[in-house]
């Protein structure tokens, strides 16, 4: 059967070459500059990213087989004397329904937080702080973000993002001035989003001009939605800066990151937004004027600031991912305690089949959420750079799941779930806003799907190159064609997975690994029909970053599920049924994603609803009158 392959591997191509050079002639792959997008990823070769892979139908198993355990033993034993205290702070001293009510956290709250030490859980012990690691930090962010997403927020704020630009890529200098200082008693703030730039992250207008004698940046613009930017003392600043090229001598306009203490002077603020939820956490315009800067005060280099930027942001996805996992926590908590008392017809709610499917599909999105989070997180303190892509997906999963949990946990409590006395309608409104913080969910998926593809298509360059002389590179050519050819007549295999799960999750690893292998041809099959005008294709781009989502969520739960049946977990078989389910139905969407990028029908179906969408548009609004043509 293989001599059946190799002799049609001349013909075959040909065909697959013309349609290779067509694609190389008109493109190398450009992803448009998408926020979040990681300039200073390592080399192709040294990637370990499991999601960057799957765009080239590979299986790079690295970060997420075994399913990653790194805490040490006295690791362990620290967050353990932490999570006590942590949980005893929501149930004796913090009210979150009044500090929604207030609109702030109550004062006897941020007293318990600062002695605590929640504001500086990364901080090294050195400077006050405890020296946490980001798996440790997961678990924490996951109980408060069971109890009291407001006071979330406002912690992630402070340290997650507003003060993160210094533990990154601070100084000694910066990290010994300011670390002390944000550990005890000042808040921080991440001042980047402005009324002309939103998710467009490199259109700044905010502007930072040296002074004459060099030794300070004069700062004029302003800031909105800036979480802790009615309270923060020291804040991450990103502005506009002239920067002179040393080769060329040409100035240009970069973006610089500044840190700013409103000690500075010209510092102001607006009244605290009024917001839909978290309204505990503060959220107000910042205005600078001509704000004087030190010049040691340049945090990560005069021009990096859009690269420390995505730096802050790449880095704190997971633990919005980790807050997640522990709001749904609590939301099935609530909705399981109704469920089980509540009677209706005879029998309590939970007895029914409706019921019941709601609460395994709740548990499945939790579980799933948590399997991610923590194994981003572990990859992290084993010294991953590859996990640019997983934290996007992280955040995008999480607050989507945790939005269609909450959601249900109300439907099963019914009129109940809607009062304000339950608590849900409060973690409603709260989790709406993570969808859209931090990088949109929409923008994450095309920084997703453009990464990914931007990754795949190098190596159809580096094919393109082999041509160019094809005698010395017979063994590539012919490898490629071979493999497309064999695929083509039925004779491949699809990467294995199968080997590094149970024995019992075998089955579905089979599953999973040929979905890789199909969405890795669909994305070839992109490239090469659409060449660089891809990044324009976002019905496409949609589509194949919903299919990854699910390929490296169900390889996740695969992952942690092997794990808890080779341990013999208690609930090893609960979460290999919960796995199961999962892929099953992760597998059917997946099949629909990628059907849909091929399909003439739904490539069809894309042009209709470009248009309809043009049509409200130019209206305004709904085009139609109502049905009474009034």
């Amino acid at each position: 059967m293989f001599r059946i392959a190799k002799c049609c591997v001349q013909n075959e191509s040909k065909l697959y070459n013309a349609a290779l050079r067509r694609f190389i002639s008109t493109t190398s792959v450009q992803c448009k500059t998408v926020q979040n997008a990681d300039k200073s990823s390592p080399t192709q070769a040294e990637n370990h990213s499991f999601v960057m892979h799957l765009f080239r139908g590979q299986i790079e198993s690295r970060q997420v087989f075994p399913y990653p355990n790194v805490l040490t033993d006295e690791q362990r034993e620290t967050l353990n004397m932490l999570v006590d205290p942590t949980r005893k702070f929501f149930e004796e001293v913090n009210d979150a329904g009044k500090n929604d009510q207030i609109e702030k956290v109550e004062e006897k709250s941020l007293a318990a937080l600062w002695e605590l030490g929640a504001f500086g859980l990364q901080v090294p012990q050195d400077y006050g702080g405890l020296g946490l690691t980001n798996t440790q930090y997961a678990k924490l962010t996951e109980i408060v973000g069971a109890n009291d997403l407001g006071v979330a927020v406002m912690l992630g704020a402070h340290q997650s993002i507003g003060f993160k630009g210094i533990l990154l890529v601070g100084s000694p200098e910066q990290k010994a001035k300011y670390f002390p200082r944000v550990t005890s008693g000042e808040f921080a703030a991440f001042c980047l989003t402005e009324p002309s730039s939103g998710s467009d992250a490199s259109s700044i207008r905010c502007r930072a001009v040296q002074s004459p004698d060099g030794k300070h940046y004069i700062l004029n613009g302003s800031k909105i939605w800036i979480s802790n930017g009615g309270i923060a003392e020291i804040m991450t600043v990103f502005a506009q800066t002239p920067v002179t090229d040393a080769k060329t001598g040409k100035t240009v306009d970069k973006v610089t990151a500044f840190i700013v203490e409103r000690s500075f002077g010209g510092v102001t603020n607006g009244a605290p937004e009024k917001k839909l939820g978290i309204k505990a956490s503060n959220t107000a315009e910042v205005f600078f004027e001509d704000v004087k800067i030190p010049v040691e005060n340049v945090l990560g280099g005069v021009g990096n600031g859009f690269k420390v930027a995505m730096n802050i942001l790449n880095n704190g996805r997971f633990g919005m991912a980790a807050a997640m996992s522990g709001t749904m926590r609590g939301c099935i908590k609530k909705a399981v305690e109704f469920a089980t008392q509540r009677k209706q017809f005879g029998h309590t709610i939970d007895s029914y089949g409706t019921t019941q499917e709601k609460f395994a599909r709740m548990a499945m999105l939790q579980y799933v959420t948590e399997s991610v989070a923590f194994m981003i997180s572990a990859n992290m303190d084993a010294g991953s750079k590859n996990y640019h892509l997983e934290a996007a997906i992280s955040k995008c999963f999480a607050s989507e799941a945790a939005w269609y949990v909450c959601d249900e946990a109300i439907q099963i409590m019914g009129g109940m779930g809607y009062m304000r006395e339950t608590g849900l309608e409060r973690v409603l409104r709260d989790i709406r806003i993570f969808r859209i913080f931090e990088g949109t969910n929409d923008i994450l998926r095309l920084f997703v799907a453009l990464t990914g593809i931007q990754y795949a298509g190098a190596h159809l360059k580096e094919l393109q190159n082999a041509f160019k002389n094809p005698t010395a590179n017979l063994g590539l050519i012919f490898g490629e064609a071979s493999k497309r050819v064999v695929r083509k007549v039925g004779l491949a295999s699809p990467p294995a997975m199968d080997h590094l799960v149970h024995k019992d999750l075998a089955p579905l690893s089979n599953v999973v690994a040929k979905k890789i292998d199909a969405f890795g041809q669909a994305v070839e099959m992109v490239l090469i029909k659409y060449g660089k005008s891809i990044v324009n294709e976002q019905f496409i781009l949609n589509r194949l970053a919903n299919a990854v989502i699910d390929i490296y969520t169900s390889t996740a739960a695969l992952s942690r599920a092997t794990a808890s049946l080779n341990n013999g977990l208690p609930t090893a078989n609960h979460e290999k049924l919960m796995t199961e389910a999962w892929i099953l139905e992760a597998s059917d969407r997946i099949d629909n994603n990628l059907k849909a990028i091929a399909s003439g029908k739904s490539l069809d179906n894309f042009t209709k609803l470009t248009s309809i969408a043009k049509t409200v548009c130019e209206a305004n609004g709904v085009a139609q009158l109502n049905p009474l043509n009034l």
